[in-house]
């Protein structure tokens, strides 16, 4: 009987440490990064000309990754712009990137290789079209340019596409009425100051510190973008239905503004991967973005408007399943 009794209380405690095992197993499951809790690896992002709001958000996004994403190596690549940007996500040779909308739709349009594994992560800031000029140029309109040595952005940019559109909307030839220069913000502000430019297109957020700094040494004035160039350019169709009318507040540039605000065109920015890309990678990158957006718009001022409301829409482009999970996660 007593042995009985011996083996039965064996067979409790045996079973009971067995419960506590399975218990403990849980809890451990539950608190410690287990699996793939935390994204590791190495990730390219392509981010813009040097100078460029492109570049500046993305070496201070790079720090937010680095402190989220410990387990990350992330390589920064200057880029010619937009355009440069998109084929380099969608051909492998970047994984994350910054681009227009209106230069993803044309990449997607063209069907270009890779083009279909495009995906979206989050719609972030408007880019607003600013056609810089001397304050004493005679230039007041768009079809003013013919004859005018015009700088268009490289040629990978999305300044050059968003430029050749509105000078073809004024009814210029952008290869015989003006003299195209191919240069980025990096150079244009200068070779403007220096008189080696008569004006300058320029697609970027407000504002943009090239832009401000050129306007506190050198008197320049914006150029408006009138009505029946925009409607034009709207009514083109494909990848302009991504242009929106704008207007740049009058503070956007306080001393080349002179207290004006000018109408213009403004197109959305995306912050775009492939579907190459891991799930865990991008829901983390994702979530970055939208948590670094007060910190890093201390210093980038665009970075204060992205907004999670609308950072969910990414046309043209289908969200990437990582980006999904996170805002899935950032319900209210």
């Amino acid at each position: 009987m007593l042995h009985a009794l011996s083996r039965f209380g064996r067979r409790r405690t045996l079973r009971g440490g067995a419960a506590v095992a399975v218990v403990l197993g849980l809890l451990l499951w539950w608190v410690l990064p287990i699996g793939e809790d935390e994204p590791s690896g190495s990730l390219t992002f392509s981010t813009g000309v040097r100078s460029g709001v492109y570049q500046r958000y993305g070496q201070r996004l790079e720090r937010a990754l680095a402190k989220d994403m410990p387990k990350v190596s992330i390589e920064l690549q200057n880029s010619e712009g937009s355009q440069q940007n998109v084929e380099r996500v969608a051909t492998g040779k970047a994984d994350f990137t910054i681009a227009t909308a209106d230069a993803v739709a044309t990449y997607l349009q063209s069907g270009k290789p890779g083009a279909g594994r495009l995906r979206g992560c989050v719609r972030l800031y408007d880019d607003y079209v600013q056609l810089v000029v001397p304050r004493d140029s005679d230039v007041r309109r768009t079809a003013d340019l013919r004859g005018k040595r015009v700088g268009v952005g490289q040629k990978g940019s999305g300044v050059l596409l968003v430029a050749d559109r509105l000078m073809k909307a004024a009814g210029l030839d952008p290869a015989a009425d003006i003299a195209p220069v191919h240069a980025g913000i990096d150079t244009m502000p200068k070779r403007l100051a220096d008189g080696r430019l008569d004006a300058f297109f320029w697609s970027g957020g407000l504002p943009t510190a090239a832009v401000q700094d050129l306007s506190e040494k050198f008197a320049i004035r914006l150029v408006p973008l009138e009505d029946p160039v925009i409607s034009k350019l709207q009514a083109a169709g494909g990848s302009t239905r991504y242009y929106r009318s704008a207007v740049m507040p009058a503070d956007a540039y306080h001393d080349a503004q002179q207290g004006q605000a000018v109408q213009t065109v403004a197109v959305s920015n995306l912050l775009i991967t492939t579907d190459r890309t891991e799930a865990l990678t991008t829901e983390a990158f994702t979530r970055t973005v939208i948590d670094s957006r007060d910190k890093i718009g201390r210093e980038v001022h665009s970075a204060q408007l992205v907004d999670l409301r609308t950072a969910i829409y990414t046309d043209p482009l289908p969200l990437h399943e990582g980006a999904k999970r996170y805002y899935r996660s950032a319900k209210p």
